[in-house]
């Protein structure tokens, strides 16, 4: 039986992945083996045989994006989803999670997988749903073997993430309705199972039979993503006995993954007003021993619909600051409708601001430098340069090549006004001199 990356590191095998991520990332090979075997870093990539890029999400290390896609029941194309999974790839996301629910989802998701070298989740119970459905009619009629068969397939076919709500329990459950909450539950993965658990009356199979869920996850070193299926859903839900209930479960569990050799992640909150941002990842640091936090936004305000890449960008500049490793991005058609290429391109290059602004307050090596890299570029009038370095050039290109005026010296903001222009005219500065280079 093959050996997961934790149960290599625990033998003193340095797998290759190591030595890629430590050259990308600017961390020796030890201090990265070292976080891996303490929890607070993954590197998700099953051992199916696909080839993945080796990517690091953790502390210390550069704050990564997530784009989703998938098809719906009301929107079924495979040439759509390529074109998704590409504009989320060319834009620079880390990693990709198809969230299927419509259509041949196995064919679907093999395509989607043949067509990706980054790390590729999905959320395995949407398929369970679906096929109960499509079987009986009704998605509870699913069992224990049919989530755990699903887990093995989608793991055999090269899946390297999974989000597992194995946390919601029947305890946090009993919090949910001695508090009481405006909008209930809104992760989909979450109300799939709050259906199947209140209709048996019976506990979560994924907490009950947890130990065999790392076992099949172990044949195939998937990472595990513990997803919070109470995240708030609006700013007035956050922060509140539910959500903290699953949120320790979620420790527990990281922990007893681990123990199995077992890499896990913690997915964090949705809605959450910006002042409570910080306060909401200090404590899900502290409950789940530092694991990595994966977070969905956060979205600062329920008002935005059509904006709410903006929304999630805000919150998720401040999350990242305060100690969040992973952003899954949000587009702009969130609680609208199924985003489409271009606005899954969007949102990855918002999401990727987003992380940047919070890599600059981190202090990760090489972030700060590449915004000296750009003043540097403005301040020689090297539009060619400032272009290159965008972290969107396609756009910025676009824009000027658009915008401009004719000259050379400037642009159509400014032209003659440029306020470097003048400096260097009447300070006798030289363009491209700059005080201590």
């Amino acid at each position: 039986m093959k050996k997961t990356l934790l149960q290599m590191l625990r033998q003193g095998v340095i797998p290759e992945q190591l030595h890629d991520v430590s050259q990308k990332e600017r961390i020796t090979e030890d201090a990265l083996a070292e976080d891996v075997l303490n929890g607070f870093t993954v590197i998700p990539g099953g051992n199916s045989g696909r080839t993945v890029l080796a990517t690091a999400i953790g502390r210390g290390l550069r704050t990564k994006v997530n784009a989703n896609i998938g098809s719906s029941t009301e929107s079924v194309s495979t040439n759509d989803e390529l074109e998704k999974l590409n504009a989320a790839i060319s834009a620079g996301a880390d990693a990709v999670m198809d969230l299927s629910t419509g259509g041949n989802l196995r064919v679907l998701r093999r395509t989607l997988l043949d067509g990706c070298d980054i790390p590729f989740g999905t959320v395995p119970i949407y398929e369970a749903t679906v096929a109960a459905r499509e079987k009986t009619g009704d998605m509870v009629t699913m069992d224990a073997d049919d989530l755990m068969t699903v887990i093995e397939q989608q793991a055999a076919e090269g899946v390297d993430f999974m989000t597992i709500h194995a946390g919601l329990t029947r305890s946090a459950l009993d919090e949910l309705h001695a508090q009481g909450r405006l909008m209930d539950v809104v992760s989909r993965g979450g109300a799939f199972m709050i259906a199947w658990m209140l209709h048996h009356d019976r506990e979560n199979p994924f907490y009950e039979e947890f130990d065999r869920l790392l076992e099949i996850l172990g044949r195939w070193d998937v990472t595990l993503s513990l997803g919070d299926g109470l995240r708030p859903g609006c700013l007035e839900d956050a922060s509140d006995r539910a959500q903290i209930s699953e949120l320790s479960t979620l420790g527990s569990l990281a922990v007893r993954a681990k123990e199995a050799g077992i890499q896990s992640m913690i997915e964090g909150p949705g809605h959450v007003p910006f002042q409570d941002i910080d306060t909401n990842i200090r404590i899900a640091k502290k409950l789940t021993g530092g694991a990595p936090l994966y977070v969905l936004g956060p979205l600062v305000t329920d008002v935005a619909p059509g904006y709410d890449h903006i929304t999630a960008a805000i919150g998720g500049a401040l999350a990242g600051a305060c100690g969040a490793d992973f952003l899954c991005y949000v587009t702009s058609t969130e609680h609208l409708g199924l985003p489409n290429a271009a606005d899954v391109r969007q949102g990855v290059i918002v999401s990727r601001i987003a992380a940047h602004a919070a890599d600059i307050a981190k202090g990760i090596p090489g972030a700060s430098e590449w915004d000296r890299e750009m003043a540097m570029a403005r301040k020689s009038l090297d539009w060619d340069k400032q272009i290159e370095l965008s972290i969107d050039p396609e756009t910025a290109r676009s824009i000027y090549d658009d915008r401009q005026s004719g000259s050379v010296d400037g642009c159509s903001m400014c032209g003659d006004l440029c306020a470097m222009k003048v400096v260097s005219d009447y300070l006798g500065v030289k363009e491209g001199e700059i005080s201590g280079c």
